[in-house]
């Protein structure tokens, strides 16, 4: 059934997300206005805030997959938090070579060790090590179970990198643009931010679908392979018949 939905979805999340990339990077570069004291050099906000918002919301996505494979062993909840692993380091990453290179005119060096990039720091590493265990375990039921302690106990530093900025003097500026009093920053910014937020998260979505259905094929697959190395055990080496 999940297979048969994601073969529906597929091409219209993928369709989707790519029209908007295009829309969103013209917004970007042709319709946002350069800011007064940062020049173009503020343009790069519009791809390094969407990698940062999914930077977190994979690891929610990726913690409730978690409680799914310890509380109620949903097989489905194992696949999804193990195709969500890569996509959160690669959003990651992303996320801190755009603030290197947004930082690097801003505060004149590559890196700082404030509290905002120290915590997100610490989430590409945690995705990482999720990734490495998934690859060291090589029994799926074990290795997801594992993973999900790891994924809740790493959830811990979500928090600390939402609330750094307003917990600890950073370089970072606060909450822009989702916040109670509405937005800070004027519609012609706001716009192409929020098209390309929106194009990133169903890139995420398109490939996580991609991941969890190879992830479903490669355990059936895996299934198979040892069911039929345990009929070979029991029933014998039968050489096959030469070719005529």
């Amino acid at each position: 059934m999940f297979l048969s939905l994601v073969r529906r979805l597929l091409p219209w999340t993928a369709g989707l997300s790519a029209l908007l990339l295009i829309v969103g990077l013209y917004l970007t570069f042709f319709v946002a206005p350069a800011d007064y004291q940062q020049g173009e050099s503020v343009k790069i906000m519009y791809l390094h805030v969407p990698a940062a918002w999914l930077s977190l919301f994979i690891y929610v996505v990726m913690s409730m997959a978690a409680l799914g494979t310890l509380v109620w062993r949903h097989p489905l909840a194992d696949a999804a938090q193990k195709a969500a692993a890569p996509l959160g380091a690669a959003f990651t990453f992303v996320c801190l070579a755009t603030g290197s290179l947004w930082g690097k005119p801003m505060w004149g060096t590559w890196w700082v060790w404030d509290a905002r990039l120290t915590s997100v720091l610490v989430l590409f590493l945690i995705y990482l090590a999720l990734i490495a265990l998934w690859e060291a375990i090589e029994e799926p039921g074990r290795a997801a179970r594992a993973a999900a302690i790891m994924t809740l106990v790493g959830a811990v530093n979500l928090p600390i990198i939402k609330f750094s900025v307003d917990w600890w003097n950073t370089l970072h500026q606060p909450a822009s643009v989702f916040r109670l009093g509405g937005p800070a920053i004027a519609t012609s910014m706001l716009l192409p931010l929020l098209v390309m937020a929106l194009a990133a998260t169903l890139l995420f979505l398109t490939l996580h679908m991609m991941g969890i259905r190879n992830e479903i094929l490669r355990r059936r697959l895996r299934r198979l392979t040892m069911l039929a190395a345990e009929q070979n055990d029991a029933g014998g080496y039968i050489a096959p018949e030469p070719a005529r």
